[in-house]
């Protein structure tokens, strides 16, 4: 049961063909059976995730209608219950917190759960990148079909990218956030599209956009998308552009994005010390060097979304690395931009690099087109998919 998607097991709690605490009992017993392998969680809470699915199936019998009738889900972190409302409000279940970085860790590369480091579950001596560790793991093994994240530089993208499963980044400042730079934003990661959309669903049922949005042009049947491998400055592996241009593509030979020709490669500044002024002050010496930066940055991507729907990359710029950690290279090259900026952003799986790992491809849109993102994303599955393959059975 845990390996059905969101969609698919609140569709059958609904209609009374399961009930929501035999999905739980079913996740919580592949969790004890496979988690000490992955280590994807910091603490599982069964009775309370049992006494949870109980209320959930109390209400069913009521009547009232759940969109995420008795979905097991993780929740980043120990505290990540805090942010869960919405989901839990629509029927989910949390069945224990994903494992995040250990104290000291640099760069969020690593993932500390209840059996030591978290791992990737396609390759045992690699990480799963970070911080949203444990989430992409357990989901990309099957252990839950949703877990939560929140991405600050790229951290629900990257372990998406790198496990083999689907991260969505909401727009910056559509929500509540504590993080006093606004670079944190929160997001989930799914195996299928159709669950990201259900997480988006829910928990932007309820929001309004802090000030009013432009009216935007509907869609086109098949949207234009710009093409960039480094996005100017970023220097990526190149099996890893390779893997991520042939999804793009495949994706064009299939009508799902009609890619756009430029005179001259799109080009953003590094957003490296705009993003280091921001969230490690004392880390950059020019902060208004950092603001000249974003603000270029700004003006060349709102000129880009006026003339296209989409900026499509690799997610990350090299394979997962080892867990003696990532040397010099920052694996947040091809995402962090999008943090300082606050477009929505989302990462697919895009195929396998030659080390046998999966790799991600970046999808970019708008202010506010979450909604379009996802369609386009889900579109994509049907070309590139499917992406339910990863299973504890690898590691």
């Amino acid at each position: 049961m845990s390996a059905r998607s969101a969609v698919s097991i609140a569709s059958a709690v609904r209609a009374g063909t399961v009930r929501a605490v035999d999905v739980t009992a079913d996740a919580l017993d592949r969790i004890e059976r496979l988690d000490s392998a992955l280590s994807a969680f910091a603490e599982v809470w069964d009775e309370r995730a049992l006494q949870c699915a109980r209320e959930v199936d109390t209400r069913i019998d009521a009547g009232e209608h759940l969109p995420l009738a008795g979905v097991p889900i993780g929740v980043k972190g120990r505290h990540g219950l805090r942010t869960a409302g919405p989901l839990l409000a629509a029927g989910c279940v949390p069945v224990g917190a994903t494992s995040v970085p250990g104290p000291g860790t640099p760069w969020q590369t690593w993932g500390a759960g209840r059996y030591g480091r978290t791992v990737n579950p396609w390759r045992r001596d690699r990480t799963p990148g970070g911080s949203s560790a444990g989430s992409a793991a357990a989901v990309g093994a099957g252990l839950v079909p949703l877990a939560t994240g929140n991405d600050g530089a790229g951290s629900v993208r990257i372990p998406a990218a790198w496990c083999g499963v689907v991260g969505l980044k909401v727009t910056n400042g559509r929500f509540p956030t504590t993080d006093p730079t606004g670079l944190m934003a929160p997001g989930v990661l799914t195996r299928r599209v159709a669950d990201a959309a259900a997480y988006w669903g829910v928990v932007a049922g309820g929001t309004r956009p802090r000030t009013p949005e432009p009216a935007i042009p509907p869609e086109p049947a098949a949207p234009t998308a710009l093409w960039s491998p480094d996005l100017g400055f970023a220097s990526p592996d190149p099996e890893v552009v390779a893997v991520a241009h042939a999804a793009t593509v495949r994706l064009a030979e299939a009508g799902v994005v009609r890619l756009v020709d430029t005179e001259h490669p799109f080009r953003l500044e590094d957003p490296a010390p705009a993003w280091l002024a921001l969230r490690s002050p004392e880390a950059d010496p020019s902060p208004t060097a950092a603001v000249h930066i974003r603000a270029v940055n700004d003006r060349r991507l709102a000129a880009l979304f006026d003339r296209t729907r989409l900026l499509l990359t690799p997610t990350a710029p090299t394979p997962p690395h080892g867990h003696e950690g990532p040397g010099d290279r920052y694996s947040t090259a091809l995402t962090w931009a999008f943090n300082l900026s606050g477009h929505p952003a989302i990462s697919i799986p895009a195929g396998f690099g030659p080390d046998g790992c999966p790799v991600g491809l970046h999808l970019v849109a708008a202010h506010g087109r979450e909604a379009s993102l996802l369609a386009v994303a889900e579109a994509a599955e049907g070309v590139l998919g499917p992406w339910t393959r990863a299973t504890c059975t690898r590691i």
